[in-house]
């Protein structure tokens, strides 16, 4: 076991703590089988039967997409509850990554919609309990003055990206050549592999991340259990009677992300165990949740309207090779891993002089929407008309607005955080991704080549001015930030 004292003093990993590595290495696999998967769920949707598909129409297809990381977003809130009031964060990351192990396989092994159900569910539940709480971990390495904290997050992110990238390659690549459940099967070993390292490594994570922060008295426990029961029920009955569907599931997803998002501010905000310091910085995180979610809602795009684009539009003759559509999910990774380090040394040869987490948060969600507009130059085309390297040119915009906006929001969230809501906090950051990826999904209902041009017109314009609004506002929101830059 490492003590909190000893880790927050450990050097060993690139000048960083060595539980770092772990966290590293199992979140690597978790996104490679994740992005895996994602990189060719929609087409394994909208595909021909004779192609090894579902036969979805595409908007629907698309609507799932958005719906399911939207959700594996949500269910971060059950990981982070469960983390803070039973498991802890160690534990809860643990049995989480098992359970994306299961959903993986079901992917692969069982048929049609019976496995679309059962896997993405399991994948959704258990991606959720493990992004937050692998965060919260990260950050029981450091101190909240220490100077590598950013740093460490942006090594962390690397971690994801390095998944990301390969794991669309890989199951593109079986998919492309055998067949859709080869790829999900390729998901699966991933998770395996990244959960035997977990397992086997655990002991170099510091105490502080296996305590339970605010523990459930166990009379309490029942009527959660009750209050569980009647969830599912409604859901199930909700689904029977055709409330909700696959074509309008993102849209519900929005509206259920909205309402737990005020809610969960809510309680935080009302609860009587945090200071007025806590509570001031918990209402200057509300703007930047704002921005997270304007940026998330175009940036998950890659796996709804830039997937449809990418079947539809682009040219991917490589030398009279066709390069499968999930390749191009693994463009941003490469950028990222490329612009990360650099971005990291940046922040740290910055110093105080970097710029403040809200301008960041500005300039990530403008950055984003400007690339948006870049698609306009290649609008009203016909066919698969546009050059893979224009595309690629776009990715790296995208991946520029990612990188001052996604890591340090991760960072953020934990500098942010009251006591008695650590790991419900970082939930708080994924509840602004989750809404705006379920918004990429309802967003992509109104994407179609004959009006594309009035799509990224307008998408990525608003996204600009909500960037703008931010960085006017910014003076006030670091004042409520009380010290936290």
């Amino acid at each position: 076991m490492t003590t909190s004292t000893e880790a927050k003093r450990d050097a060993r990993f690139f000048g960083h703590p060595i539980g770092l590595a772990n966290l590293f290495g199992v979140e690597m696999w978790e996104r490679f089988s994740y992005y895996g998967m994602l990189g060719i769920l929609p087409i394994y949707l909208y595909y021909s039967v004779a192609e090894g598909g579902l036969a979805m129409p595409e908007a629907t297809a698309t609507s799932i997409v958005g719906a399911y990381g939207g959700l594996v977003y949500l269910s971060t809130i059950v990981g982070a509850w469960v983390a803070d009031r039973l498991l802890s964060s160690e534990r809860t990351l643990f049995y989480s990554a098992v359970l994306i192990m299961i959903g993986h396989i079901s992917l692969a092994l069982l048929p049609g919609f019976l496995g679309i159900g059962v896997g993405l569910a399991c994948v959704a539940v258990g991606s959720g309990g493990l992004k937050g709480n692998a965060t919260a971990v990260v950050g029981t390495l450091y101190g909240e003055q220490d100077p590598r904290r950013d740093s460490g997050f942006t090594i962390f992110y690397m971690g994801v990206n390095l998944g990301a990238f390969i794991g669309p390659l890989l199951t593109g690549l079986a998919q492309s050549e055998v067949g859709f459940h080869l790829g999900f099967g390729l998901a699966a070993i991933g998770m395996a592999i990244g959960l035997t390292q977990y397992t086997i490594f655990r002991r170099n994570l510091p105490d502080t991340a296996r305590e339970v922060p605010n523990p459930l008295p166990a009379r309490r426990r029942p009527a959660v259990g009750g209050v569980l029961v009647v969830l599912v029920g409604v859901i199930v009955l909700a689904v029977l009677t055709g409330i909700v569907t696959a074509a309008n599931l993102s849209d519900v997803v929005v509206w259920i992300v909205g309402i737990a998002s005020v809610g969960y501010f809510a309680v935080i905000l009302t609860s009587r165990k945090i200071t007025a310091i806590e509570r001031r910085r918990v209402l200057a995180f509300i703007p930047m949740f704002i921005a997270s979610a304007a940026f998330w809602s175009l940036y998950q795009q890659q796996f709804t309207v830039v997937a449809v684009y990418s079947d539809q539009r682009l040219d991917r003759d490589l030398f009279g090779w066709e390069m499968p559509v999930s390749w191009v999910q693994s463009i941003n990774p490469v950028f990222i891993l490329l612009l990360a380090p650099v971005m990291a040394a940046i922040w740290i040869k910055l110093g105080e002089r970097q710029p403040s987490t809200p301008i960041k948060f500005a300039l990530g969600t403008s950055v984003m929407g400007a690339a948006f507009l870049l698609f306009l130059f290649f609008a009203g085309g016909t066919g698969n008309s546009t050059p893979l390297l224009a595309l690629a040119g776009i990715l790296v915009v995208f991946t520029v607005a990612e990188l001052m906006l996604s890591p340090v929001g991760l960072s953020l969230s934990t500098k942010l955080a009251p006591d008695a809501f650590r790991t419900q906090m970082v939930a708080l950051n994924f509840l602004s991704v989750s809404l705006g990826t379920a918004l990429s999904g309802s967003l992509a209902e109104y994407y179609g080549t004959d009006h594309e041009a009035a799509y990224f017109g307008v998408v990525g314009g608003a996204a600009i001015a909500i960037g703008v609004v931010l960085a006017l506002i910014s003076p006030f929101v670091r004042k409520l930030m009380s010290g936290v830059r």
